[in-house]
């Protein structure tokens, strides 16, 4: 069952929200980075992104890098820009864009229940992230990232805690340049945060969303400091699935492996019916689109070519995987071959079609997002998503609230 504890969180000061919290670490190059912390001095990716304060090129997984991170934020609790509540709480976590709402409880997570596998992980990590966080929150002695977790919402119980906890009023609501409203409120009240605990108490699984280097960082943590102070604790935002909204995560390949176009879809017709002039868009599960020499064709696999009973299998980024990548492209390992790339669906299907036309790519795939369903699924069967199987939007932002390890 969900084990949450509440923290002492440290946050941005009300008035400062808007300058402090920031894009994620991992969705920006270090120029932009540059730039964002260049007009805005308070930006916490002077914390996640603390590379930006040394000389350019400097290694972002230096020891300097890290000390940097550490100065940086000892300075945001100095200068007033950050807070540490003095009463243990909880955090609602609200984003709204384009019309939808999602409320994440920003809560400690147990890390022994993600090491005995009742915090479920779809995904493996790279050893080289894993480090770097580790690194970080070592440095920081604190969890500057969440976790996202999601969870089943289908506990009354649970539907109730955050319905109570949502009527609050927030301590700030900010606007960010993508068009994305956030809003923070603490719970602090001790009988609404004894409420929230018993209730996800009866939830019996959380699902790693995203996260997972992070959320491995933190076992190796707590390990590494035997458990002591709160090392057995890692920062978490816990979402009802119902909220979240799952984009597409694309492919785009540099060469066609040796196949001409038309070699390619000729081949491409032992297992899929194929129609030229498609919508750029796939309808529904189990289509995908392909631009190829400035045409948007349909992909339907044909019968028998999805294996129904396999939750990993039967995923359209599994099938295009183990059908056209792998044996067409000879993508066999799409965590390192360089030949592919992967666009998150924000940047639409455009974006597929001028890496081709403009010579960056020879041939594009969309996909249709991943349910969340089939998200659970596999992590209940304990198997592996192919990598870049989903991406959420909108993003979470950092610096919302930090969790400090002593």
């Amino acid at each position: 069952m969900a084990q949450i504890r509440p923290f002492q969180g440290v946050r941005p000061n009300d008035a400062m929200a808007k300058d402090v919290i920031a894009p994620p670490y991992d969705v920006l190059s270090e120029q932009e980075a540059r730039q964002i912390v260049a007009d805005n001095p308070r930006s916490f990716l002077k914390v996640t992104r603390s590379e930006v304060d040394l000389p350019e090129g400097t290694d972002a997984h230096s020891k300097a890098a890290y000390d940097m991170a550490r100065q940086n934020l000892e300075r945001f609790l100095q200068d007033g820009w950050m807070i540490q509540d003095q009463t243990e709480g909880f955090y609602l976590y609200r984003q709204t864009w384009q019309g939808r709402t999602q409320i994440g409880l920003m809560a400690a997570c147990s890390v022994e229940e993600y090491d005995q596998g009742t915090i479920k992980k779809h995904e493996l990590t790279r050893p080289d992230k894993e480090q770097d966080r580790v690194d970080h929150v070592e440095a920081l002695d604190a969890n500057s990232g969440l976790v996202f977790l999601a969870y089943r919402d289908n506990e009354a119980k649970v539907k109730e805690a955050m319905a109570s906890a949502a009527a609050l009023d927030p301590a700030w609501s900010v606007t960010t340049e993508d068009g994305v409203e956030h809003a923070l409120t603490p719970i602090l009240d001790p009988a609404m945060v004894t409420a929230l605990q018993e209730a996800f108490a009866q939830v019996p699984a959380l699902y790693i969303a995203d996260g997972h280097h992070r959320s491995a960082a933190a076992s190796r943590v707590c390990a590494a400091r035997g458990g002591q102070g709160r090392s057995g604790w890692f920062l978490a935002g816990l979402f009802p699935d119902s909220q979240l909204h799952v984009m597409a995560y694309n492919r785009v390949v540099v060469d066609l492996n040796g196949h001409t176009v038309k070699g390619l879809l000729e081949a491409l017709e032992a297992d899929f019916e194929i129609s030229a002039g498609s919508e750029p868009v796939p309808a529904g599960r189990g289509l995908w689109t392909m631009y190829l020499d400035g045409t948007w064709y349909g992909l339907k696999a044909k019968e028998g070519r999805v294996p129904q009973d396999d939750p990993v299998g039967v995923l359209d980024v599994a099938v295009l995987q183990d059908r056209v990548l792998g044996p067409l492209l000879g993508i066999g390992n799409p965590r390192t071959d360089k030949r592919i790339a992967f666009v998150g669906g924000i940047r639409g299907h455009k974006a597929l079609s001028d890496a081709v036309d403009q010579g960056r790519a020879a041939v594009a795939f969309h996909l249709h997002p991943t349910g969340m369903d089939q998200l659970f699924a596999v992590a209940d069967a304990d198997l592996l998503m192919p990598p870049k199987s989903t991406w959420f939007e909108p993003k979470l932002r950092g610096g919302v609230v930090l969790h400090r390890l002593s």
